[in-house]
């Protein structure tokens, strides 16, 4: 356990200190990898804890992520974006088998909006119209992954504020392309910002809920 709070620690520091690598005059290949460092680091925070299929499920994520990570500098955002669409199928797979035993009608209109309006906002942001439908759907793979964990067991002020954390970083990105008036240190930082809190919030909120 103090190992994995160490790795737990250094993925935090490595995630929020990264902001520090747009100022420096790195190698790209030090930038990439402190980019994937991380979320790789709570890849191996989930690993360390792993004592089940779900464990092992969340070292699925958070690594899938952590190659999105890193294969979006190095190969560009359809493979990125390609490790990123299987990591929240992953996602998808552990909240599933971890559904809440009783769910009220409000819970169900949430999800089922998360379901419907992520992959419409998504299709409706892009500048470019011919990149609009392929985004749409990767967003699918987004919305099942944040609306699957609101209806999971795993605390909600963790996994699924995580998820949906997630969910704007991206929909950030898809409203700043093509838009030089949002290609700005504030919206840069809330991308990564809301994107590391939230796969950290999520690694956090469901290696609790396993142990």
């Amino acid at each position: 356990m103090r190992l994995a709070n160490l790795v737990l620690f250094a993925a935090i520091a490595a995630g929020f200190t990264y902001l520090g690598s747009w100022f420096a005059p790195l190698p790209a290949a030090a930038a990439i990898a402190w980019k994937g460092a991380g979320v790789g680091l709570l890849a191996l925070y989930a690993a360390l804890n792993a004592r089940s299929l779900d464990g092992w499920l969340l070292v699925g994520v958070m690594g899938f992520g952590a190659l999105g990570d890193v294969l979006l500098e190095t190969n560009g955002a359809v493979t990125g974006g390609g490790a990123f669409l299987v990591g929240h199928l992953v996602a998808v797979a552990l909240y599933l088998r971890n559904r809440r035993p009783r769910l009220i009608a409000a819970e169900w209109v949430i999800a089922a909006a998360l379901l419907a309006l992520t992959p419409l906002a998504a299709f409706v942001l892009p500048v470019n119209r011919t990149t609009a439908g392929p985004i749409a759907l990767y967003a699918l793979g987004l919305a099942a992954m944040a609306a699957s964990a609101w209806i999971s067991r795993f605390p909600r002020p963790l996994v699924a504020a995580g998820a949906i954390m997630f969910a704007v970083s991206d929909l950030l990105i898809f409203a700043r392309a093509g838009r030089p008036a949002l290609d700005i240190l504030p919206v840069n930082i809330a991308v990564w910002g809301l994107y590391f809190a939230g796969q950290t919030l999520i690694a956090i909120g469901v290696r609790r809920e396993l142990d």
